[in-house]
């Protein structure tokens, strides 16, 4: 059996600061099972899920502190269990593009969470349109759609919803 744990880090953004994070994961003997690393505004953000045997787990959490320290960079971790497969979920991405206003990935959120469905990935950013220099917002997810629930039907309710909230949007199936 696996061991997991999840680790986030956030810190001033710098060059070569993930190559001793990464080294650090390798040399206790860890894995990099999953990763997401980002630069937002100055930070640095930084998520990974690590696998191991116990004692390469406990090395990396021991580690932690001591290399949060030297990188002057925050870090926390969690252990973790594997993610068990729901077969009664159907994967599917949102695209929305809209003027940039207060509250729209709240409104969003708020949709797909009153009927149950999960937010499984989610990013999103601003931009200025070309041209006309319009403050642009755009989003991306990923949401699980259990399989009881009409696509259709959730398909109309969420154009609906984008049309009312003046969002251009598209849902559609992951491939």
């Amino acid at each position: 059996m696996q061991n997991l744990v999840a680790i986030s880090a956030m810190g001033a953004n710098r060059a070569g600061l993930i190559e001793p994070i990464v080294r650090a994961i390798r040399e206790c003997g860890c894995a990099i099972a999953e990763s997401r690393m980002s630069v937002m505004g100055d930070r640095f953000a930084m998520m990974v899920l690590l696998g191991g045997a116990w004692d390469a787990i406990a090395k990396i959490e021991n580690m932690l502190p001591r290399l949060a320290q030297e990188l002057d960079i925050t870090i926390t971790s969690q252990r973790a269990a594997s993610r068990q497969p729901a077969h009664n979920l159907m994967p599917y991405a949102v695209e929305v593009i809209a003027v940039e206003q207060i509250g729209i990935v709240h409104q969003i959120a708020q949709f797909f969470s009153r009927r149950d469905i999960n937010i499984e990935d989610m990013y999103s950013g601003n931009y200025a349109a070309a041209h006309t220099g319009t403050p642009m917002f755009s989003l991306h997810m990923t949401i699980s759609i259990p399989t009881n629930i009409s696509i259709a039907g959730m398909r109309s309710d969420f154009m609906d919803f984008c049309d009312q909230h003046n969002l251009d949007a598209i849902m559609e199936p992951v491939k």
